[in-house]
Parts: C-alpha cells; structure tokens; sequence
C-alpha cells in the first residue's frame, strides 16, 4: 500500500458539544496513518468559530506533521452539507474523509480506509459506526435494525470489506476526484443544526457518483470502526418515531433526484427481508420470555410506517419541486466570520 495522504473533515455546529469536539479531534490526530490535516468546520457559529480557533492556535507551533487541524466558517447556507462542501473545497489530501463531531475514531480509522483504495476503481471507503449509549445501555426495545435512526451501523449490513450502493457519512471517506466527477453534497437535504433531523445526503451523492463514473467502486470495511454517542433524548421512542419520518421525508427527495430505481434499490431489500426477520426475532423473543423482544417488534413496523408516511408526504409536495441543489464544489472563500 503506498502512502496515502487524508484531509479529514469535522463538521461541528453547537457549543454543548465542546468536549465531543476536541475528542474526535484527538481520534484523528492519534492515528496510525496520520492525517495530513484536519479541517474543522464551523456552521454559522460565529462564538463557537472564535473558540475553536483559539483552542487550536495554541497548539499550532507544537504540532507533529499530522496534527495540523485548521478552523473553517462555513461558506455555504446552513447545514451539513454545505459545511462538508466547504471542507472539500479547501483539502489538500489526495482522499477526505469524514467524522462526525460527537464520534470517536479507532486508531487504525485511516490505515483501513487506505487499504482500500489500492483498487484504483475504488472512489469511496466507509467503515462501521458503533453506538455509546449515554444511559450505559441499548434500550430494550430499541432494535439493531434501526440502528441507522441514531446514524450507526444497522443490523443488515455486510459484513467485512464489500462493494455498497452508498456509505453511511459520518464515517465515510472518498477520493478527492469524486467530488470533481459528482460534484458536492446536495445542499437543503441533509441536517441542520437542530431542526428536524434529515438525512441521505450521502445516499444521493454516491448515486450521483456512480452515475458519473459507471466503473467507479464504492466499499464498507467493517474494520474502520468510530464510536458515536447517542444522547439521552436519541434514546426514547419519540426521536425514533420523528427521525423514522424524517428518513422518510429524505429517501422521497433522493428519489425525485436519482429515481426511485437506484434511489430505492437497497431500501426494499431491507423492508422485505431484514425488517420481516427482526419483527420474528422479536416476537421470538417475546415468547421465550426475553426483555424487549415484543418492543424491538412493535418499533419495526411503527419506524416503517412512519418512515412511509414521510415519503408520502414529501412525494406528495415533491410535485410542486423540490428544495435542494447541487453542483460542483466552489473554491473557499472565507466568510466575515473568518478562519483559523
């Protein structure tokens, strides 16, 4: 494997998050390949964006060749994907990836991603994403299959290092070329800040991409494991119902970009076949007496009708046109916010 060089992009939006931040930094500062840089980029924060780049100005003189992290403002509207947009404009990696802000990267993150790109054809790596409870325990009812709802990796995935439709964003990377073939995330579909919690971004995106570059290559290595906390509120039935709608909503504007063909492919294997065995799991479960196994059950079929109710009604206002964008990857230009 020859040396591969990785900008790695944080995209960070709120101060309660402050501690979360400077541990997923250190994850990747900490790798056994080490990054060429990291890029932190703030979402139109500009208290958060002065303290960060005060935090890492300090220890800018006495950082090692892959501790160098750069402080960014978002320069694109709010949200997610223009904060990962902003990122790729200015990384000088030959491959970006991408962490979320209230994760932690196993120490070899990176030396797996890399590996898999000895393919040239390969043009995305993601790897697994394991969640940290903030209760010390996965709800009872709570089950693996919906681990997507609280951005994990779920039961039903391949497992090993496999060809996907689409890698899962918060532990993701690509070659920087792909963003030149696909262009950037599609901005107005992914989170923002705290309101309703939409996704797929990345689903569309590797769409895009593949349609760009029919031979191109997309991968899951299993071995590329983050830690990602799930908060208390995360765990309660009522943010799995709203971001169950919420994927919905998102899967209905993918669709209206890529077709419901590819914009759908993966979803019905899951509805068909993993869904139907996790509700018998459960109610197996539930008849041998074992905590849970009747609620894993009932929260399969409630997060299908609501995630199906959601694509309804975005299918529905979808007629009417729909509220994203992409296009290529504009050169930074730093807001008056400024940059560190």
């Amino acid at each position: 494997m020859n040396q591969r060089t990785f900008s790695v992009v944080i995209c960070v939006y709120t101060e309660d998050r402050w501690t979360d931040i400077l541990a997923a930094v250190e994850s990747v500062r900490r790798q056994s390949l080490p990054p060429l840089e990291t890029l932190v980029v703030v979402d139109h924060n500009p208290r958060l964006l002065d303290r960060l780049t005060d935090e890492f100005a300090a220890r800018r003189e006495a950082a090692s060749p892959g501790e160098e992290v750069r402080v960014l403002a978002n320069a694109g509207p709010r949200g997610l994907s223009a904060g990962r947009n902003t990122g790729i404009s200015v990384a000088r990696g030959e491959f970006v990836a991408f962490l979320d802000d209230d994760a932690v990267a196993e120490h070899d993150w990176l030396r797996h991603f890399a590996e898999g790109y000895d393919d040239p054809r390969v043009m995305a790596v993601g790897g697994r994403t394991l969640p940290v409870w903030a209760s010390g325990r996965r709800p009872a009812w709570f089950p693996e299959e919906f681990d997507w709802v609280v951005g994990c990796t779920y039961r039903g995935l391949p497992p090993g290092r496999v060809p996907v439709r689409n890698v899962l964003g918060g532990n993701a990377s690509f070659r920087r070329t792909a963003f030149d073939a696909a262009g950037g995330f599609a901005t107005g579909i992914g989170r923002d800040g705290d309101r309703r919690p939409l996704g797929c971004e990345e689903t569309e995106l590797c769409i895009r991409l593949g349609r760009a570059l029919p031979d191109a290559v997309l991968l899951i290595d299993d071995r590329a494991v983050i830690h990602h906390k799930v908060p208390v509120p995360r765990e309660r039935f009522r943010y799995f119902r709203t971001r169950a709608y919420a994927e919905g909503l998102s899967k209905a504007l993918v669709s209206h970009s890529v077709g419901s063909g590819k914009g759908l492919e993966t979803e019905r294997r899951y509805t068909t076949r993993v869904l139907p065995a996790g509700v018998a799991r459960g109610l197996r479960d539930a008849l041998l007496g074992r905590p849970g196994g009747a609620g894993r059950a009932c929260a399969i079929v409630v997060g299908v009708a609501a995630a199906a109710a959601g694509y309804a009604v975005a299918r529905a206002r979808a007629r009417s046109g729909v509220a994203f964008s992409h296009g290529p990857v504009a050169a930074y230009t730093p807001s008056p916010e400024g940059t560190a």
